[in-house]
């Protein structure tokens, strides 16, 4: 499919269609930008994602990265995209973390003390009554969480886009990229800047292929359980969310370090069954598997920022599992700092490497 576009010149060509694609375009959409999109859906993670929005870190009871600031922004931004998209994104929903022990319920008590997490862990101890779940310590709620249905999001959004020709589905061509005085060039469109939004997939790009992107990988199941009947999340050492569709939940995740495929594996389907089977205690039905690769970093921050060298080249990308909080604030800080050249934060900053791998230009 070649790429059909209604200016000759665009301010901005975006390679890349995820959480972190989508959050750029409607940054530059709110702001009046012209931009094209390509896309191939090779990097899976966003649209297997579970989408859930949870400022703390329950493994360690700790506040995520600049998480309020992220949730404060990210919520009005998923309000106007379901008026703009006419579709329902945002579904409330408590986290409930599980204590396996009086020793974990102490600790939570002693965190929900601390500056910061004062706001979003409740100290009000949920004693379980569902009979289909193991849970004879109780949970803890976290306050102000929810889920953002990401497949919905990605499809709805895409749907305006070619409604608008401005989307074309297409692996992105470096050989039919050129870099030019002022502006870029692909296929026939000029756009003033690029901002490569591929996931997982920068590893293969050229010119940001230097930045250390990781990447581990996520399985989740789709499971049918008549009898649970939950309305919230469980976070144990898997978490079980309910989905849209009556009586069914979405499991997971795994972390992956090794298999950079996005294919799903038997021996992490009886991995996420094994641990689901630990507090689940009724019939369920395994109903679907998927898996994408987490564009995650060595020191978990986002990366966001210019080529050291092609000042028309930005990257926006690095979310690994909190995508859904992280996307539109950082699409917000780049599309600011490109336009008006305000600075971006050092902890998301591609700066941040560029010393070790072009060390000429410092």
């Amino acid at each position: 499919m070649s790429i059909r576009y209604l200016w000759p010149m665009v301010d901005y060509l975006v390679v890349g269609f995820g959480l972190a694609g989508v959050s750029f375009c409607e940054t530059l959409a709110q702001q009046g930008k012209t931009f094209m999109v390509v896309s191939d859906a090779s990097q899976t993670a966003s649209q297997v994602a579970a989408g859930t929005y949870n400022p703390v870190i329950l493994k360690r009871f700790t506040m995520a990265w600049d998480a309020v600031e992220q949730l404060r922004y990210a919520l009005p931004f998923y309000k106007g995209l379901e008026t703009k998209l006419g579709v329902h994104l945002n579904y409330k929903m408590p986290v409930y973390r599980r204590f396996a022990s009086i020793e974990e319920q102490n600790m939570w008590f002693g965190a929900a003390d601390r500056e910061g997490l004062r706001a979003f862990l409740s100290l009000d101890l949920k004693t379980n009554t569902n009979t289909a779940i193991d849970a004879p310590f109780g949970y803890g709620e976290v306050l102000k969480t929810g889920r953002i249905d990401c497949p919905v999001l990605l499809e709805a959004y895409r749907r305006h886009l070619i409604e608008k020709n401005v989307f074309s589905f297409q692996s992105f061509d470096f050989d039919a990229f050129t870099i030019r005085n002022g502006h870029v060039s692909y296929k026939g469109v000029h756009a003033r800047n690029v901002v490569f939004c591929e996931g997982y997939g920068l590893h293969k790009n050229p010119y940001f292929n230097y930045l250390p992107l990781t990447g581990t990988k996520g399985e989740y199941l789709t499971v049918k359980a008549p009898l649970l009947k939950m309305e919230h999340a469980v976070k144990a050492s898997i978490f079980c969310m309910p989905l849209p569709t009556a009586d069914h939940y979405l499991v997971g995740a795994t972390y992956k370090w090794k298999d950079k495929t996005n294919t799903p594996t038997a021996a992490v389907r009886w991995e996420l069954q094994e641990k689901l089977e630990h507090f689940l205690k009724c019939d369920y039905e395994v109903v679907d598997h998927t898996a994408g690769i987490r564009p995650t970093v060595v020191d978990r921050r986002p990366l966001v920022g210019k080529h050291p060298v092609y000042g028309q080249l930005h990257v926006l990308n690095g979310f690994g599992s909190r995508g859904v909080l992280v996307g539109p604030t950082a699409a917000k800080i780049l599309l600011r700092h490109i336009e008006a050249d305000e600075t971006i934060p050092q902890e998301m900053d591609i700066q941040r490497f560029t010393k070790k791998y072009y060390p000429d230009l410092l």
